[in-house]
């Protein structure tokens, strides 16, 4: 047990860190709209996205959505605005270039199909953000879906 304690401390002090995402969260009576999220600490979002699964509410991920947000796509309830870009880079313990334990598979454990395979390919060990289009993630993941109504208009 004793071998563990720098990472279970580790784990604890991301389980700490402060929320990063400055993400938009617009509810209304049937949606909920997630918007510009740049993610954050990982723990606080698999809590984020239990509150959003259990809403009963479809859930619109739009704009921007990295790093722990991309944990949110694969929810029963979520679509991507066919505009959004998403971005994979490996968790890091906040302002470092550490990589900690164990968070990757945490978030990997959202991933699935192609996504799945990049990310435990190599984007979950690489510092620098891995951008695709929403195309591009549900070509890698064909369960996912392109949110419908939002295809007329960027801006929305």
């Amino acid at each position: 047990m004793r071998r563990y304690a720098p990472l279970i401390g580790t784990v604890l002090m991301l389980s700490l860190a402060p929320y990063a995402g400055i993400a938009e969260i617009r509810e209304r009576p049937k949606l909920i709209d997630v918007v510009n999220d740049k993610g954050g600490n990982v723990l606080e979002m698999v809590q984020q996205r239990e509150r959003l699964a259990r809403s009963g509410k479809t859930v619109r991920i739009r704009g921007y959505c990295r790093s722990a947000c991309t944990m949110l796509i694969t929810m029963p309830n979520a679509c991507l605005g066919p505009y959004a870009r998403i971005g994979f880079h490996a968790p890091r313990i906040p302002n470092t270039s550490i990589i900690p334990p164990y968070v990757d598979q945490i978030m990997g454990s959202y991933y699935r199909n192609g996504i799945r395979q990049r990310w435990f390919g190599g984007w979950n060990q690489s510092l620098g953000m891995n951008v695709i289009s929403a195309r591009e993630y549900v070509r890698l993941d064909p369960q996912t879906r392109i949110c419908k109504g939002l295809i007329k208009s960027k801006k929305r």
